[in-house]
């Protein structure tokens, strides 16, 4: 029987086991995949925490994660362009912290595309793509990230920068230096951080992206002159300020970014850090540097 990571109530990294589950079968539009690689992004710890049972309903035992790249291994009826042995890469449907996975929406992985960032770069990509999309912002214009050193921030700060558009970043002291590397002018986040983004900005600030959660829509909605260019997509505050937040909504995704982010992160054009790999049966290990922030990129299971 193939081995995954279950959970049979909410908690801390201790309540996740290495377990045998049954063999998952793939329905008419979905294939299964023998899974090279599944990246743990934060949305997998606040669900495990219990923090979002509201949203996601919980149906223990639980499968955590959402993202993963394989080889597949057998195909629904109803697929096509899909064939036995392909490298794909997308989001499971029942899981991703396992031996093997079930994708609704494969897509082709690129060669010379690592199973490493195939894997960490389906959701952080699709959002970063999304919260764009959503803010319209055009080549010229000048866009605040807040958390501009974290997955989906340095990868909207690329997507950004390549567009033609002047980037702003927030982070922390020790990012300030990697968020200058992607592209964009970094400020230091907390007390005075107005202050250092008009000064780093005379001419103004268009849109602001909220990564972060932090707190700061107030601050933003003050740059971006209301809150109808601000879009957060951490802080659950955002209806009082009349701010629009995207991720809860499985109708507000955007579907097609996947394709030409995995063509971008192959030829060079889009980096997705990894900071660690972990064998799968360590995920409490991965979960741990994510709950106490150790982790500087993405961190993804080799099962």
């Amino acid at each position: 029987m193939p081995s995954a990571i279950t959970y049979t109530r909410f908690g801390g990294p201790e309540v996740l086991t290495f377990s045998e589950v049954d063999m998952p079968q793939p329905a008419a539009h979905e294939v299964r995949v023998r899974v090279r690689a599944a990246a743990v992004n934060p949305l997998d710890n606040k669900i495990r925490r219990g923090e979002l049972a509201g949203v996601f309903p919980a149906e223990f035992p639980i499968t955590p994660g959402m993202d993963v790249a394989g080889v597949v291994d057998a195909v629904g009826d109803a697929v096509s362009g899909i064939a036995l042995g392909d490298e794909v890469l997308g989001v499971a449907t029942g899981g991703a912290y396992v031996q093997y996975a079930l994708l609704g929406g494969p897509v082709v992985k690129p060669q010379g595309l690592s199973w490493e960032v195939a894997a960490a770069l389906a959701t952080v990509g699709e959002t970063a793509f999304r919260a764009l999309k959503h803010l319209d912002v055009r080549g010229g214009q000048t866009l605040l990230i807040h958390g501009a050193a974290g997955s989906v921030g340095a990868i909207a700060v690329q997507l950004a920068v390549a567009r033609g558009v002047t980037v702003i970043g927030t982070a922390g002291a020790a990012d300030l230096e990697r968020v200058t590397g992607l592209g964009a002018t970094a400020v230091l986040y907390g007390d005075g951080m107005v202050e250092r983004v008009r000064a780093a900005a005379p001419q103004g600030i268009d849109a602001v992206l909220d990564t972060s959660g932090a707190g700061v829509l107030p601050q933003s909605i003050e740059l971006a002159g209301g809150p109808e260019r601000v879009i957060t997509l951490a802080d659950m505050s955002a209806a009082q300020y009349g701010v629009r937040f995207t991720g809860m909504d499985p109708s507000d995704r955007a579907p097609e970014a996947l394709p030409e982010l995995a063509e971008l992160a192959a030829a060079g054009k889009l980096t997705v850090p990894i900071w660690r790999t972990y064998p799968l049966a360590e995920a409490a290990r991965a979960h741990a540097d994510i709950d106490t922030r150790r982790n500087r990129g993405k961190i993804v299971l080799l099962p």
